[in-house]
């Protein structure tokens, strides 16, 4: 039987998968070619190299405000969810949002977040979901929660000096691009997630 975990998850890029949301808009503004088939970071990283760093904020702000709507699920995520769920443990959304973009048109962005959440995953608690204007309340939040353990996609916030020491450290990596790291484990998908939690609980 498995040990209840209090597990903290977070949302853009973790949860939430926005490669095609990204195209579509990026193709609506003319920003690339269209039928390219180019992720989010293929996108940014042609808007940087291009100099239209200012571009790139102000389509983030867009795609993670109205056009959020249009996002997906990773696939087996809801899935795991119920599997962890159905196992005793606790789960928390934990994200790093402003609550505006930095450019372009005063979207709110939390609520799109929320109503996305209520929508594709109606059987989280509201009141586990943490919307966090900064990466430090964000790391505070992990820490203020108790998190056994934490998963999330950016590999920067997972080595933070402020991460809490208590807990633990999983990457959340579809391309394997940070397989072999010592400080946190890594899953591609969301069954393995489920299958690395109930194997250490």
């Amino acid at each position: 039987m498995s040990v209840p975990r209090r597990i903290g998850v977070d949302l853009d890029n973790t949860l939430v998968r926005y490669d095609h949301v990204f195209q579509r808009v990026a193709e609506e503004r003319g920003l690339v070619e269209t039928g390219a088939g180019a992720s989010k970071l293929q996108i940014r990283d042609a808007l940087r190299r291009s100099g239209r760093e200012n571009v790139w904020v102000e389509l983030q702000g867009c795609v993670y405000g109205p056009n959020m709507r249009d996002a997906e699920l990773f696939p087996g995520a809801l899935e795991a969810m119920a599997q962890l769920r159905d196992r005793g443990h606790q789960l928390f959304v934990i994200s790093h949002r402003t609550l505006r973009p930095a450019l372009g048109p005063p979207h709110d962005l939390h609520a799109a977040a929320r109503e996305w959440i209520q929508r594709s995953l109606p059987s989280i608690d509201p009141a586990r979901i943490y919307l966090e204007t900064s990466r430090e309340d964000k790391l505070r939040r992990i820490g203020q929660l108790a998190c056994d353990l934490f998963v999330d996609d950016l590999p920067e916030v997972l080595l933070s000096t402020d991460f809490p020491a208590g807990t633990r450290r999983i990457l959340f990596d579809p391309e394997g691009d940070h397989r072999g790291n010592q400080t946190f484990s890594s899953v591609r998908t969301w069954s393995e997630l489920a299958r690395l939690i109930d194997e250490q609980a």
